[in-house]
């Protein structure tokens, strides 16, 4: 009985970290230029709490195809601001564009870390996404669905753990894969000379296509800069 309590309470824990904070940035693809080689992004969003984020990009202007290289980092809001952290580095890029419509794909690779009282984890995972939509120079609409694996952890569990649940737990690497997330939903925005306000709400849904998160929406508001 005490190992099957254990296991429950570490995949527990694990879908609380595992938690897909779908933060990328919402590019207008009508509205890039050569004059405008340079994203930076900042947005807020609400999942399981309210979460922060930054990032940058640069564009790489291959003619019919292209593509945003760069990276994000977010944090939720709370007293130790950088204690937990989500850090994406990948590419974005277009693949095809038919009149105003248009489609791209989302390539990234994810460092996460989140603690509670019972363990601090740190996950090494992968986000891959596609987004087609309509798009012209002072506004876009498109669906984006995607998803975010998580492929290695490390866990270290707390004195507390060890002290009152179980003192032999181990520490260290595991694998095979510990979790994975579906989601999909709108994104859109509203485009100025060097200015996106962009917005962005979705559903999520775990790998088995049956479970979802506690709260299984997502939302996020947020801007584009282009210099």
């Amino acid at each position: 009985m005490k190992k099957i309590a254990i296991k429950s309470i570490i995949i527990i824990v694990a879908f609380s970290f595992f938690k897909n904070e779908v933060y990328a940035q919402v590019i207008n693809w009508e509205n890039i230029s050569k004059q405008n080689m340079h994203l930076l992004h900042i947005d807020v969003g609400a999942e399981y709490g309210a979460i922060a984020g930054v990032g940058y990009h640069h564009l790489i202007p291959v003619k019919r195809f292209p593509l945003w290289i760069g990276g994000e980092f977010s944090v939720p809001f709370g007293n130790q601001l950088a204690d937990d952290f989500k850090m994406r580095l990948g590419t974005q890029i277009r693949i095809v564009a038919l009149n105003h419509f248009q489609f791209s794909a989302r390539v990234q690779g994810i460092a996460r870390r989140y603690h509670n009282q019972s363990v601090r984890l740190f996950n090494f995972g992968s986000d891959l996404a596609g987004t087609i939509g309509y798009y012209r120079k002072k506004w876009s609409i498109s669906v984006e669905s995607g998803f975010d694996k998580a492929i290695v952890t490390n866990f270290k569990h707390s004195e507390w753990y060890k002290k009152n649940i179980y003192d032999n737990v181990q520490d260290g690497w595991y694998e095979p894969a510990t979790g994975g997330n579906f989601y999909y939903g709108l994104q859109g925005g509203f485009s100025m000379k060097k200015i996106d306000i962009t917005l962005k709400a979705g559903k999520v849904l775990q790998q088995d296509f049956k479970s979802q998160p506690l709260l299984p929406f997502y939302g996020q508001v947020g801007a584009n800069f282009r210099f």
